[in-house]
């Protein structure tokens, strides 16, 4: 096989040779050994692998996970077309994560691939002075409407426990009240929100949810609203400003002052405060975030323009949403609904802010 190579060619392919080994004997103990493994996948995540998820790197991990997208057998849906659907709005950010509106996803296909998941649901509301009127409303739609077959707990946050009715409860789902002090302005019931929710994370809810939903009391459901909304991180678009807002003309937060501040040039959407969610852990750090922007703020004795909503948009501008949620998601009693709003699922009701509002609105 040599016969016909080159004496000098020979020499030098085994000086190469033993070059090589040579060096491979002087590092060998100097460097980490090479591993090739496969990462776990963050609980967050929306799909992963058999393989990975029985690895004994990967147990342990967390408490809970997102397991395979298993489908019960038998069910009957309808077919998926990728050639029609909705073409009258847009269904993807410009970062490529779902955004949701009715005829983009399948209700039955998604709920049933989550039930398999079993995860558990909070829902964190705030019922401060005269707001206790909204509970009935709330919890009565949402046992009717909000993840129907799901373990839920709604933990209400109140200064008058008295005020909470009884609500008939479906399997698996559950009240839990948390006591907060009075406030004398409505401002600081919505700040205090963050704090308040951050101090229950941390000391219990922690230990009994795997996903969070932050949700304004004065509002009801009208329709379904399910597992196609879960994500690590979900906003909700504000239904005044999703159209024919331009992006300098969003009520962000515009003084530099302020740790909610936007420069005129930048932003993605505007979202609202009222309903937004995602991994306990990813809301954990969000509501965490806007509480402690606050406190700077009010260091330098400023108070963002909307309160955490201005925080909220902050943060998501810069950690993006790995799901956004139509105005479907929350529309309003007060608004007429437009064209490209094939369902309300929770709307705002309405109401007189002079005499609900502990400061008379203002």
């Amino acid at each position: 096989m040599l016969r016909n190579t080159p004496k000098s060619h020979i020499l030098f392919a085994c000086a190469f040779i033993a070059i090589a080994v040579g060096f491979y004997f002087y590092i060998k103990d100097s460097l980490p050994p090479i591993r090739i493994y496969q990462d776990c996948p963050s609980p967050d995540l929306e799909t992963q692998t058999k393989n990975t998820e029985g690895s004994e790197d990967c147990k342990d991990q967390g408490k809970w996970k997102i397991g395979d997208l298993v489908m019960t057998p038998g069910l009957k849906y309808a077919q998926p077309n990728t050639q029609q659907g909705r073409t009258d709005v847009n269904s993807v950010t410009n970062w490529n994560v779902p955004l949701v509106w009715e005829g983009t996803f399948d209700p039955v296909v998604i709920d049933e691939i989550y039930r398999e998941m079993d995860p558990r649901i909070a829902v964190v509301v705030f019922a401060v002075g005269k707001y206790t009127r909204f509970l009935k409303g709330f919890l009565e739609t949402g046992e009717k409407f909000f993840f129907v077959g799901f373990r839920v707990t709604y933990y209400i946050f109140t200064d008058n426990e008295k005020e909470v009715p009884e609500i008939e409860m479906g399997t698996g789902r559950n009240i839990t009240i948390l006591s907060v002090p009075p406030a004398s302005r409505w401002q600081d019931v919505v700040l205090g929100r963050m704090k308040w929710a951050t101090v229950a994370i941390e000391q219990q809810i922690r230990d009994e949810a795997d996903y969070l939903f932050m949700m304004d009391i004065d509002s009801v459901f009208y329709n379904r609203f399910g597992a196609e909304s879960l994500s690590r991180l979900s906003a909700v678009l504000h239904r005044g400003y999703y159209k024919n807002t331009a992006r300098d003309s969003f009520p962000y937060e515009r003084r530099p002052l302020s740790k909610a501040y936007i420069p005129a040039g930048e932003g993605d959407y505007y979202y609202t405060a009222a309903v937004w969610g995602g991994y306990l852990e990813e809301m954990y750090k969000l509501v965490k975030y806007c509480y402690e922007q606050s406190q700077e703020d009010a260091k330098n004795n400023i108070e963002a323009v909307w309160q955490e909503e201005s925080h909220l948009n902050r943060y998501l501008l810069y950690n993006k949403p790995t799901k956004v949620l139509s105005p479907e998601y929350l529309w309003s009693d007060y608004d007429k609904v437009s064209a490209d709003i094939k369902v309300i699922r929770i709307s705002q009701l309405v109401k007189n802010y002079a005499e609900v509002r502990p400061n008379g609105g203002n």
